[in-house]
């Protein structure tokens, strides 16, 4: 079954108030372009960002964290056992943790580990169409972190994914998509802007764990995530602002969705 969700919901406003009010710590293991943008963003929604990425502390620190994002985007051996350690230790203490495989398939490295991290039971996959594609076992089309294929070209393989793996995938695109391998939830709007600045899309895997802290149904949390992004792209975007003004704004407007559902 698929339906379709956006801020209009009123499930939207009330995870997104949960986050304010509870406040979870995240800790994310993300990629050095966007640690700052990342950090800002859960800011920006209540949550409390932390970035423990050496191999000593990150397995620790997820089992005392509220959820985890593990980001691939710029990997070494040091971050490849940090990651590792911080999944398997999120999956023994139950805690939800996304996984965003940033170039898998592009690049053979990184698409054999992400397959490795499969096994760990993310709660949640995010990732744009060639890279859910890759996962799935089918052929995309991709360069490097951009993909080539739109959202809906891989709907069919983000629900056989989340069926083999018995995780939520959520594909980005003009139209977010979110299955469990069974329902689908079609997220729609944002802004073309959103594709113009770097770290978008590794912010809204953050904004996923962010919700999957407060919110245990991991497809309602992850379409939710979808649609305050979406929604606040459509607002920075109003006045057709330049890429930089747009990032800020895009920070902005998501702290003012804050407030506006806590008020």
């Amino acid at each position: 079954m698929q339906t379709e969700l956006t801020w209009g919901d009123p499930g939207v406003p009330a995870i997104l108030r949960a986050v304010g009010e509870q406040q979870p710590l995240v800790h994310c293991l993300t990629n050095i372009v966007v640690a700052q943008f990342t950090a800002n963003a859960l800011l920006a929604v209540g949550a409390s960002p932390a970035m423990v990425e050496n191999a000593e502390e990150s397995g620790v620190f997820a089992g005392v964290a509220a959820a985890v994002l593990v980001n691939l985007g710029t990997l070494s051996a040091e971050r490849e056992a940090a990651m590792h350690a911080a999944a398997a230790s999120a999956d023994v203490h139950g805690r939800p943790w996304v996984l965003d495989p940033v170039a898998v398939g592009a690049l053979a490295h990184r698409t054999a580990f992400a397959e490795n991290l499969l096994k760990l039971h993310p709660a949640v996959v995010r990732a744009n169409p060639s890279e859910v594609m890759s996962l799935a076992g089918s052929r995309a089309a991709g360069r490097g972190v951009d993909s080539l294929a739109g959202s809906e070209e891989a709907l069919s393989a983000a629900t056989s994914l989340a069926r083999q793996r018995g995780s939520v995938v959520a594909v980005s695109g003009a139209v977010d998509y979110v299955t469990d391998g069974i329902d689908v939830v079609a997220v729609p709007g944002g802004s073309p802007l959103l594709a113009q600045i770097t770290g978008t899309g590794c912010a809204l895997g953050a904004l996923v764990a962010a919700f999957l802290a407060v919110e245990s149904d991991a497809l309602l949390a992850a379409a939710s995530a979808s649609a305050v992004f979406k929604m606040a792209g459509e607002r920075a975007a109003v006045g057709e602002p330049g890429p930089g003004t747009f990032a800020v704004s895009l920070l902005d407007e998501m702290a003012a969705l804050t407030r506006a559902a806590s008020a």
